[in-house]
């Protein structure tokens, strides 16, 4: 099925006609539930990797002999899942609730050392054939992988993540890895991703305000606290929350490639290159959710026809406090390192 974005409540570049010149696009992946291919760009979903090629690993030490075991999350949210779906008495039961303490219980494994190599995680792999605002990776690479370490103790702060990028050329791929290794514990659930499909959808985008030029972001100011005022005169006993430019007309939620960073959670900073210094451009944004009460204007068309409304956390990845990681490469050389903030 696919995902369609309603149009915006209001003409925002009718109102602002500056913004035109800003304009950009971005495309929203929509995962759901599902069963990917090997050939399908996914989120959670199988990695063409080559079979002679080595699986990333994270050769940090953090604590990866104790943590929860992967097939016991997966578990734990089939149970849930299950519970809250049935038409009778939803909710997991008293037994289900004796299963669900024994599984989300934390795990130390045996012979595990901190200094053993951990496989990553393999979180997703996109196509440049169907994710029109993904650029090609360096050498005419058409396929973009990305990974991540289950834990978060990396870096000088001890909570930074470990992302890592693969760029290839997936014709050259031949015989694939059909078993790829697993870390034994994990962190934290959000580290592991449900299997996803995903609707790829380009949509116009536009700056986080802050970055505007300042006329314009006073004016926006102004206009939306204009619209506020007139919602309280209004006097209405269910009064609808006003647009606004950052949640209702501007940059959508959800995980998407391409188009602009958000930064609601600190102010803007530069994210320049660390070998060139060349300003970064925005690859991928890798979201807890879909939709929250703030950006529910962007819900997709199809999801609000289904009744009950699917869950806005079909991936369940989890970043940070319920954030988003954005995660920024060099345009001029996509070789350089990548960085990443989360909001």
């Amino acid at each position: 099925m696919t995902r369609s974005t309603p149009a915006r409540p209001l003409d925002v570049e009718a109102l602002f006609p500056e913004l035109a010149a800003y304009r950009g696009t971005t495309t929203r992946l929509h995962p759901r539930p599902g069963r990917p291919g090997l050939s399908a760009s996914s989120v959670g979903g199988p990695m063409l990797w080559p079979a002679d090629e080595q699986w990333p690993v994270c050769r940090e030490a953090h604590g990866r002999g104790r943590g929860r075991r992967p097939t016991d999350i997966h578990r734990g949210r089939q149970i849930l899942a299950s519970a809250w779906a049935r038409d009778q008495a939803p909710g997991p039961s008293d037994e289900e609730r004796e299963l669900l303490v024994e599984l989300y219980r934390e795990h130390r494994l045996p012979g595990v050392s901190e200094t053993d190599p951990l496989p990553m995680i393999g979180l997703a792999q996109l196509y440049c054939g169907d994710v029109p605002d993904l650029p090609t990776g360096p050498d005419d690479c058409d396929l973009l992988q990305v990974f991540w370490c289950p834990f978060n103790a990396h870096g000088p702060s001890g909570y930074g993540l470990d992302l890592h990028l693969r760029w290839r050329r997936s014709w050259e791929v031949g015989q694939v890895l059909t078993a790829p290794p697993q870390p034994p514990v994990l962190g934290a659930d959000g580290f592991l991703p449900e299997p996803c499909v995903l609707h790829p959808e380009q949509v116009a985008t536009y700056p986080f305000a802050d970055l505007l030029s300042e006329e314009l972001c006073a004016r926006i100011d102004a206009w939306e606290e204009a619209l506020e005022a007139e919602a309280e005169q209004a006097m209405d006993e269910n009064p609808a929350e006003p647009p606004s430019y950052q949640y209702d007309l501007s940059i959508p939620p959800g995980w998407r490639v391409g188009g602009f960073a958000s930064w609601h959670a600190t102010d803007p900073y530069p994210m320049d290159c660390l070998i060139c210094t060349t300003p970064m451009r925005l690859l991928l944004t890798i979201a807890s959710s879909e939709w929250d009460n703030g950006s529910g204007s962007w819900k997709p068309l199809e999801d609000q026809a289904q009744r009950p409304h699917p869950s806005a956390t079909p991936t369940k990845v989890t970043v940070g406090r319920w954030g988003e990681l954005n995660v920024f490469v060099c345009p001029d050389d996509p070789e350089h390192p990548h960085r990443w903030c989360i909001q």
